[in-house]
């Protein structure tokens, strides 16, 4: 009988340790820049520059990407101000209000998103869009949509309008860690879709008011002076 009670601790400690809801090892620790308007893509809508590297969006759909050389880290510090004076849908004809970040942006066609919704429900989401072979909006319009589950999830708080908040994506080869407020809310891997793809870092907006400040993880080696090329109106199409 003891050992059969000592058998099932040590199962129950080992279950505990490598078991299935083990959680990723710890990302390298990152170097972070602030990124100011002069270095963003804006592809769709507009952001304005503000004091400082402040920002601000006041238009129903905002898409943009940084163009000096980062690493797949990025943080935007944010003030939610409520919704915007028109509206649009989105691809799939749903009107929805929120604000997220974007990584490995290769093309419209295929990144990876962790958008924070705030209407019709507050939740954070990481989505895949992926269409191989294909590289315009005209070309994938909104499909390609694949939400990734979790490994590990928290409830993102209620965005209101006048409050500040911080939404950080740090992602490693397919491993993604989403923290809001500095609280670790998503914790997953985005499969090899995600993982394989090779693009910049950046963000997105759809029916929402901010100002915000965004920093980005500096990538080593990466000379100081290069940028990659824009393309305004060349946005995603959902």
């Amino acid at each position: 009988m003891i050992m059969k009670k000592c058998s099932n601790f040590i199962l129950a400690i080992s279950l505990l340790l490598f078991g299935p809801n083990t959680r990723m090892e710890a990302l390298p620790p990152i170097n972070w820049l602030s990124v100011p308007h002069a270095k963003l893509c804006v592809t769709e809508g507009a952001i304005e520059q503000s004091s400082g590297n402040q920002m601000s969006v006041n238009v129903p759909k905002m898409r943009a990407f940084v163009t000096i050389v980062t690493t797949q880290d990025v943080e935007a510090h944010f003030t939610y101000l409520g919704k915007t004076l028109g509206k649009k849908p989105l691809g799939s004809g749903e009107m929805r209000r929120q604000f997220g970040l974007k990584l490995r942006a290769q093309d419209p066609c295929n990144l990876v998103y962790a958008m924070w919704r705030i209407e019709p429900e507050s939740q954070l989401v990481v989505s895949v869009k992926s269409n191989p072979g294909q590289h315009t909006s005209t070309e994938c319009g909104n499909r390609g949509y694949r939400n990734i589950k979790p490994a590990h999830s928290l409830s993102v708080p209620v965005l209101r309008p006048g409050v500040t908040h911080t939404l950080r994506a740090e992602m490693n080869g397919s491993e993604l860690r989403v923290y809001a407020d500095n609280n670790l809310v998503w914790e997953g891997n985005v499969g090899s879709e995600g993982g394989r793809l090779n693009g910049p870092v950046g963000i997105r907006s759809d029916n929402a008011r901010l100002e915000l400040e965004l920093r980005a993880g500096q990538a080593g080696g990466a000379h100081p002076d290069y940028q990659l090329g824009c393309r305004p109106g060349s946005g995603e199409g959902e």
